[in-house]
């Protein structure tokens, strides 16, 4: 089970762009949107997730920025007994708030931050360019693990102009206290 979630979150990690023209938010202020997100709903048509979906919780994100402009996420997901941490470091793509990296081998991955407020919320455009199997996700991260109905809804009203379907959502449930000993807080 355990590698099996591992799989999943590696998955969720390396995502690619369905050939639909994904928006970036304009003028991405890296300083501000550094740091604490939570991931609380997710769509997405990669296989993995679609199976393990109903299953997830809220996991956590901390977002930095190199100071050549690259991106540094570190993900803590939360499993039956633990948390697994998965770091990654995506390199900017022209542009503030487009990142681009390798998963794997011939993996490619595109990460878009489509839109964000800084202070409540953001949604992230994940793209995973796979010889095995192309997908792609959006994800809703917000500063607080409780996101609102309002909120929600617009997530929701993005789904299908990205070419996926509201039966590959995942809204995903608090996880509850993180523990003290990721190192990560």
């Amino acid at each position: 089970m355990t590698a099996a979630l591992s799989s999943l979150a590696l998955a969720l990690l390396c995502l690619l762009q369905a050939g639909a023209q994904v928006p970036v938010q304009p003028d991405l202020d890296t300083e501000k949107f550094a740091g604490v997100w939570y991931v609380t709903a997710i769509a997405s048509n990669c296989s993995i997730f679609l199976k393990m979906k109903d299953g997830m919780k809220s996991s956590m994100a901390i977002i930095s920025f190199m100071p050549e402009g690259d991106l540094a996420l570190k993900l803590l997901w939360p499993l039956m007994d633990k948390c697994q941490k998965f770091e990654l470091l995506l390199q900017q793509s022209g542009q503030a708030g487009h990142y681009t990296g390798m998963c794997r081998a011939q993996d490619k991955r595109d990460l878009r931050v489509m839109e964000t407020d800084y202070s409540h919320y953001a949604v992230l455009h994940e793209a995973h360019d796979s010889q095995a199997e192309p997908s792609s996700a959006l994800q809703l991260l917000t500063r607080e693990q409780d996101v609102s109905p309002q909120l929600l809804q617009k997530f929701m009203q993005l789904i299908p102009t990205m070419g996926l379907t509201k039966d590959m959502l995942a809204i995903l449930p608090k996880s509850g206290e993180w523990p003290e000993d990721t190192g990560w807080q």
